[in-house]
């Protein structure tokens, strides 16, 4: 076999969804941070089985049709950031494969080499030792490959790209130190490593079953079991690394934004042109294109010059030029208002271009201008959040990470021009962050916030005089003023951040990290809170879970109210599962 049809092609997509849907247990089990979470094996696989859904049902696919239901499928139903990337993965290979009646082995590295570019471009700060860095080496083997013979046999070149990766992912707790802490690997990597061991069965012949109690099959067609796939499992273990993402340090004096409309759509070849260009002058560069029109901004001393270059590629709208050095102290804030505005006038200016395309009346009555989303669980804190003017609280959080079209139907139910969305779960941001660029109708903007504390705190901070950008600015702005600590059970043995950890200690989990390990809860509690505490702290507010007693949380309150009387205590009950308590400090 040196082609991939189209039949051939479901049939492998398939194979690779069942077969991390049939590990997924084993990934979540071997996370670096011992909380019991929804974990990436889950997100990966609610993510890839929102697209084989679509995929199962085609009883006559197109490689078109197929590429269509994987990349939109997938876009949609991404889950934490795990399957943001995965998603963003097979949106590029799955848009390089377009219009091909078969894969040859050309298309299948070009596509990874795609695949892999989109990835890496949806995270702003990419950290190598991740799903990323084994994406990155897959792609690389199969090109060297490819360089070797474009006529290599497809299933030899599958078992060289799948073992390289395996060798990838062996390597990256050299890349990340709390995985090597750990002893384990990025599980991220390991669950495409499930996909491509999937795929490889497929491609022998084999079939994988989907099996409900999370058990791998690997049955071939009138064969027997196939011995040599997969590879026996690394040394390590499987595990998420921190995904923190974090904005580069400003070297250029003059933030620069417009947008390009375009007489038709640009090649990639010279978006990419124009990318390198734009880095040759400055830095901190986003540049989103479609077919109509490419949105930039750059940080650069030489403005001109970048209106110019776009200039060559068609006309100039909503120019702006800021001087950070002369409003240093203002930057942040301005950037994020900046930013807004541009998102906001990006969406606005393609609905005008669209001649003859008229919105839908709406039945219902005329939308209001702000609407509100937050990401919670326990009843206790929705009913705080609602109080404050949320419109829907979306059921989720560290225990099941909201897909993106969970986000998109939960904007879609709010009467609203403008929807501010609060993740509270730093999981979910990038899920969000694709849900605000899939929508079309409304804006939508995400306010990044990690915790519950944290939305609340931006909920406060909204003001409905302001403008959007300005509310957006100042919301951003509030997450820095309140602290957050957490409290939870350890649901294995480990080794974190130079802590021992076993099975069923409490930990207390502040922003920086696990701060607290031992075996009573009211302790750990407290010895959270005095981590958190400084002589800046006015307000200690704690709220506490369904599985502590009001009893237990009062007695809490009256030990720290003692021990901090010039500060105030508020005590709620949040219903959270899993969490005996949730406390912020501002």
């Amino acid at each position: 076999m040196n082609t991939i049809d189209a039949l051939q092609f479901q049939r492998l997509f398939l194979a690779g969804a069942n077969n991390l849907s049939n590990n997924k247990e084993y990934i979540n089990e071997l996370n670096v941070f011992p909380v019991p979470d929804g974990d990436t094996g889950t997100n990966m696989t609610l993510t890839i089985m929102a697209a084989a859904a679509d995929v199962k049902e085609q009883a006559d696919p197109t490689i078109d049709s197929l590429s269509k239901a994987i990349s939109g499928g997938s876009l949609r139903g991404a889950r934490g950031n795990s399957g943001v990337i995965l998603s963003q993965l097979f949106r590029g290979f799955c848009k390089d494969i377009r219009g091909k009646k078969e894969l040859t082995l050309v298309d299948l590295v070009s596509g990874f080499s795609r695949g892999v570019e989109t990835a890496y471009k949806a995270v702003m700060k990419p950290k190598e030792g991740t799903i990323l860095t084994v994406a990155r080496g897959v792609s690389d083997k199969a090109a060297e490959l490819l360089m070797q013979d474009e006529e290599y046999p497809l299933i030899q070149f599958a078992e060289k790209v799948v073992a390289y990766g395996e060798e990838v992912l062996e390597h990256t707790p050299e890349m990340l130190p709390v995985l090597a802490e750990a002893g384990v690997v990025d599980s991220g990597g390991q669950g495409l490593i499930e996909i491509l061991r999937g795929v490889l069965i497929a491609l022998k012949g084999g079939e994988v079953l989907l099996q409900d109690g999370g058990q791998p099959a690997r049955l071939a067609r009138g064969a027997g079991v196939l011995e040599d796939v997969p590879k026996a499992r690394p040394t390590y273990n499987a595990a998420s690394g921190k995904e923190d993402i974090s904005t580069a340090d400003i070297k250029f004096g003059y933030c620069t934004e417009f947008i390009i409309l375009l007489e038709k759509e640009l090649p990639d070849e010279q978006v990419e042109k124009l990318k390198t260009y734009l880095l040759s002058i400055g830095d901190s560069l986003v540049c989103v294109a479609d077919e109509e029109l490419v949105k930039v901004h750059v940080h650069t001393n030489h403005p001109g010059l970048a209106f110019e270059k776009a200039l060559e590629y068609g006309q100039l709208t909503r120019m702006k030029i800021d001087n950070m050095r002369e409003e240093h102290s203002e930057r942040v804030e301005l950037e994020q208002q900046r930013a807004a505005e541009q998102e906001a006038a990006f969406k606005q200016i393609k609905l005008e271009r669209k001649e003859g395309v008229k919105e839908p009346q709406e039945t219902k009555k005329p939308p209001k201008k702000y609407g509100f989303i937050a990401v919670s669980v326990g009843d206790g804190l929705a009913e705080i959040l609602t109080e404050i003017g949320v419109d829907h609280v979306l059921s989720g959080g560290q225990t099941m990470n909201p897909s993106t079209d969970d986000i998109l139907k939960a904007v879609d139910s709010v009467n609203a021009e403008h929807v501010f969305v609060l993740p509270n779960n730093k999981n979910i941001i990038l899920a969000a962050n694709q849900a605000s660029d899939i929508c079309k109708k409304k804006d939508v903007i995400v306010i990044p916030s990690k915790t519950i504390p944290q939305g609340i705190s931006a909920m406060i901070a909204f003001s409905d005089d302001a403008e959007p950008a300005e509310n957006r600015a100042a919301m951003i702005a509030s997450l820095e003023t309140v602290k957050t600590g957490e409290v939870t059970f350890s649901v294995r043995d480990t080794s974190v951040e130079g802590k021992s950890i076993l099975k069923g200690d409490i930990m207390g989990i502040d922003d920086n990290g696990i701060s607290v390990v031992g075996p009573d809860i009211a302790d750990v509690t407290a010895r959270m809170i005095d981590g958190m505490v400084d002589e800046d702290a006015g307000l200690i507010t704690i709220y506490y879970g369904e599985d502590t007693t009001e009893k237990d949380a009062e007695a809490l309150v009256e030990q720290m109210q003692e021990k901090y009387p010039d500060v105030d205590l508020d005590l709620h009950y949040g219903g959270q599962p899993i969490y005996y308590y949730i406390v912020s400090v501002e």
